[in-house]
């Protein structure tokens, strides 16, 4: 069974940067789960819904949402089955759970369509 294993959270302050790592465990997937389909990070805050932060798409489209263009990077090492996160500039609204996830499609779907979910990892960000 494929299981996606977030690390890099933390408490930073604002202006701060964090690096967000994930990786493939529990199974070997032909092609690697990071090259043959959509990848990305999703993020939910308390009392909000769960909403697509950045992806790459199966074809290596890189695309983010408008609250953190210019500030975070979506990378994939596909050798090491590993997806990355940098997150710069960090604003105290980026604060959330943010999750790692993939999709069986050319493009991340919405949260109920998409097929492997990590367990997600806590960024904070306070002064």
């Amino acid at each position: 069974q494929v299981q996606l294993v977030e690390s890099g959270g933390g408490l930073v302050q604002p202006g701060g940067s964090l690096r967000l790592s994930c990786t493939v465990q529990g199974a070997k997937v032909q092609g690697g789960i990071f090259s043959a389909n959509a990848t990305g990070w999703y993020r939910q805050a308390p009392g909000k819904h769960r909403d697509l932060v950045a992806e790459i798409s199966s074809g290596g489209a890189t695309n983010y949402a408008d609250s953190v263009k210019g500030r975070f990077t979506i990378s994939r090492d596909t050798s090491k089955n590993t997806l990355y996160l940098q997150l710069n500039s960090l604003k105290p609204e980026d604060t959330a759970i943010y999750y790692c996830a993939a999709a069986k499609r050319r493009n991340m779907p919405i949260p109920p369509l998409v097929d492997y979910w990590g367990r997600g990892t806590q960024v904070t960000v306070s002064s």
